[in-house]
């Protein structure tokens, strides 16, 4: 493995392909913004792995590449076996309609395309004696090249060493070219599944940072910074629980958009004629009347007096009034539940950066912690911390709720909708729940609670709603979406 960039072998141009001055400037901001490529430069199996990358990129990324129709340098002659038969695949073209000048999805899939690369070479090393020494010895000179560089100055290593290195990697590539046509479907299959894990991490990313509304995940990808996006992409494609958690994400975020289009629907439902000033409930007649040039003035008058005939309507919402507190239940029993709550958590949030209400995340067990997002706005380093968070240990009721009433005391969380899910038990003072249910009825704040499989004598005595369910994908659980 080759862990210094500075001693790979030089050449004037590292690239196979049709790059330009923009395709290399682009690709070392994109390559400083992203660990996945840094690490798999060092790791790589060849001194030409860095410029390798650049070349899967650019392929990715550009609008027309081509190999170049220059002379290939002896020691990138590797590199060029590995793009032919990347841009040679059947599925490739297919593929980059997907990345093609798209930042985000070409550095995600210049990753995945490294690391399969990587590992494939790995594995026929393993299993090709000759091929396993000839890739020993290039690394033996590397270290001896290395060596020298430290001790005269990056540049000044034996012009002899280079040129035996470059000499054993265009032997390297003798020998890659039989590998690779001896063994080219298990590298389209390697590739094949690059792409899908390409597309599935953009989707998982696209769910995290997406909200309610249809379609919206393209529009709030656009508003987060390139590296942010890169680097949570990048804790996606390595991280199962990311991905879990993503993918219950996306699930309640459409339950979450059904409920918010379904109590809108309910909350326009018409149960009468009553006299008012809404325009949106006006009886066609009233609108009649006011395209009417006699009669317009006479409905002015009465609209401005509030005496205009309006459909009545059933108005038996009870939350959605100001900020939403969420406290939720982190003891160990909840373990099993993680990334459904998790999931849970970032679709309730999506509603609340839809409706620019702020929201209060307050894990709970016997301690807690408290996270605030201004508006539901909430960082890529937010994300990650989240998914890393879990408390564990015991349930403790009154803490949670007494850190809810401290943060709803603040201005700009009154009249929150309080959110409290626990699938445990617990015994509550009855001078804190007088306390706790006075302070509510102050700050005129309403309390849901989920319970999760447990009793609910307690959760009902500081509760405005209570609803039982198995997990958090159970109907009951989604009623929190119509806050």
């Amino acid at each position: 493995m080759f862990y210094l960039r500075s001693t790979i072998v030089r050449n004037e141009n590292h690239s196979v392909l049709n790059t330009d001055s923009f395709d290399k400037r682009r690709f070392k901001e994109i390559y400083n913004m992203s660990q996945g490529l840094q690490k798999l430069s060092l790791d790589a199996e060849f001194p030409t792995f860095e410029p390798l990358l650049a070349d899967i990129w650019a392929s990715l990324y550009k609008m027309k590449p081509e190999l170049t129709e220059d002379d290939i340098p002896d020691d990138l002659q590797v590199n060029k076996l590995f793009m032919e038969q990347i841009m040679n695949d059947n599925s490739f073209e297919s593929f980059r309609k997907f990345t093609r000048l798209d930042d985000l999805s070409s550095a995600i899939g210049t990753v995945k395309f490294g690391e399969i690369t990587n590992e494939w070479l790995a594995e026929q090393k393993d299993r090709d004696e000759d091929l396993q020494k000839q890739m020993q010895e290039i690394q033996a000179m590397q270290r001896q090249l290395q060596k020298q560089d430290q001790q005269n100055g990056a540049g000044n290593g034996s012009e002899e060493l280079q040129e035996d290195i470059k000499d054993a990697m265009l032997d390297l590539g003798g020998q890659l070219h039989q590998t690779l046509q001896n063994n080219s479907h298990s590298f389209s299959e390697a590739m094949s599944q690059a792409v899908q894990e390409t597309k599935q991490t953009k989707d998982s990313l696209k769910s995290l940072l997406g909200g309610t509304s249809a379609g919206s995940g393209d529009a709030e990808l656009k508003k987060v910074p390139l590296r942010d996006q890169i680097s949570l992409a990048e804790k996606i494609a390595s991280d199962k629980q990311m991905r879990e958690i993503a993918d219950w994400a996306g699930r309640f975020k459409q339950i979450a958009r059904k409920k918010q289009k379904s109590k809108h629907s309910d909350s326009m439902e018409r149960s009468g004629v009553t006299l008012g000033n809404d325009i949106e409930r006006l009886l066609p007649m009233e609108l009649g009347l006011y395209t009417h040039p006699i009669t317009k003035n006479d409905f002015l008058r009465r609209f401005v007096e509030g005496q205009t005939m309006q459909y009545e309507q059933k108005g038996h919402e009870v939350l959605g009034k100001g900020p939403i507190v969420l406290c939720l239940d982190q003891s160990g029993s909840m373990h099993k539940l993680d990334t459904q709550s998790k999931g849970f958590t970032l679709a309730l949030m999506s509603i609340s950066r839809k409706q620019k209400r702020d929201f209060c995340l307050i894990l709970f067990s016997t301690h807690t912690k408290i996270f605030k997002y201004e508006r539901g706005k909430m960082k890529s380093s937010d994300m990650i911390n989240l998914a890393q968070t879990f408390l564990g240990g015991g349930t403790d009721f009154a803490l949670p709720l007494e850190r809810a009433m401290n943060v709803i005391n603040e201005s700009r969380f009154k009249q929150a909708d309080l959110v409290f899910i626990t699938d445990g038990e617990d015994k509550v003072k009855d001078s804190f729940l007088e306390s706790f249910n006075k302070k509510k009825k102050e700050k005129n704040c309403i309390v849901l609670s989920l319970t999760i499989g447990s009793n609910i004598k307690t959760v009902k005595q500081f509760s405005d709603k209570v609803v039982q369910v198995k997990d958090f994908d159970d109907v009951g659980s989604f009623t929190a979406f119509e806050i």
